[in-house]
């Protein structure tokens, strides 16, 4: 069984997963939200695909530790996509700067900035996973 990561932004949903050993975390794709029901069952069919028995959820925490409005949009959504679940749990992890790290990651690797666009929710989503995964050993 796998664990899935998610990024969730307004625009995209960063996706990982782990190896079935749960040790490592890969990124996958980067899914564009079509809105509503449409979001939810396909990230529902993917976790089935991929026999996930977890999903893991971004939790943008504020860097006081507080939790804000984007906070609380992350959390109903994840409320909502656990009814799509058939019983896969819902977990969160701190992603505090994941986003400047995966960033920074990318500039250093030389990737372009029209194409760091299209993949930094993935690479945000296999940091949210990895901390996850290195938090459990």
């Amino acid at each position: 069984m796998r664990k899935i990561a998610l990024d969730v932004g307004d625009v995209r949903i960063g996706i990982a997963t782990s190896d079935i050993m749960g040790i490592i975390a890969s990124g996958y794709e980067t899914y564009v939200r079509k809105g509503g029901e449409a979001d939810y069952e396909y990230i529902a069919a993917f976790c089935k695909t991929h026999d996930a028995d977890e999903v893991v959820v971004g939790l943008p925490v504020n860097m006081d530790g507080t939790e804000g409005p984007r906070a609380e949009l992350t959390r109903a959504f994840a409320e909502e996509l656990e009814s799509y679940l058939g019983g896969i749990p819902v977990k969160f992890q701190d992603e505090r700067l994941t986003t400047v790290q995966a960033e920074r990651m990318l500039i250093q690797g030389g990737v372009r900035r029209d194409k760091r666009k299209k993949v930094i929710d993935k690479v945000a989503a296999t940091l949210i996973l990895q901390a996850y995964l290195d938090s459990r050993r």
